[in-house]
């Protein structure tokens, strides 16, 4: 029985531009910097900002593929070495946004690991987020964050703090020649 939340139904979103928010976090993190401080940051955050409603939408449902498929990514992974995605990923995953409080408030933790346990579970994040409501302010920063922490496990698992991003544009390269 298919589902109203199948990734089939699923807008993609503008993924270049949440990949290029993600990856300018990530350098942050790697380059030592803080995001908030950055001059990158600061670029991105005006760029977001010229995208008006309906591109600030298309950005939130580019970082809910870029979840999905990180995730999907991550299930590949577990299969190989015999673990369960869901064990793997969201206690990790919960306690890190637990330690970073300014960026997860103990209020939007649950929502986050719901869409990672929706990807976890071949469901599309942003529709079964869709099924609570319009997006609230208070959910975008930490939907950045959740998208963020993916990246970076997948980098420490691959050893490399591009593969990540690679990941996503190669696969967007395969898309653009089909």
């Amino acid at each position: 029985m298919s589902s109203p939340c199948d990734p089939k139904y699923a807008p993609a979103g503008d993924v270049g531009a949440a990949l290029m928010a993600i990856d300018s976090q990530l350098k942050a993190i790697y380059d030592g910097r803080t995001g908030s401080n950055s001059e990158q940051r600061k670029l991105v955050d005006q760029y977001i900002a010229s995208m008006g409603p309906a591109g600030v939408d298309a950005l939130v449902d580019g970082a809910c593929t870029l979840i999905y498929m990180f995730m999907e990514w991550l299930r590949r992974m577990c299969e190989e070495h015999d673990k369960d995605l869901i064990e793997y990923t969201v206690p990790s995953l919960v306690a890190a946004m637990r330690m970073m409080p300014r960026t997860f408030r103990p209020e939007v933790i649950p929502t986050m690991a719901g869409l990672i346990v929706a990807a976890g579970t071949g469901l599309s994040p942003s529709l079964w987020r869709a099924q609570y409501g319009d997006w609230t302010d208070a959910e975008l920063n930490p939907l950045e964050g959740t998208v963020v922490l993916l990246a970076e496990k997948i980098n420490r698992i691959a050893d490399d703090q591009d593969f990540a991003t690679r990941l996503i544009t190669e696969a967007l390269s395969r898309t653009d020649r089909s």
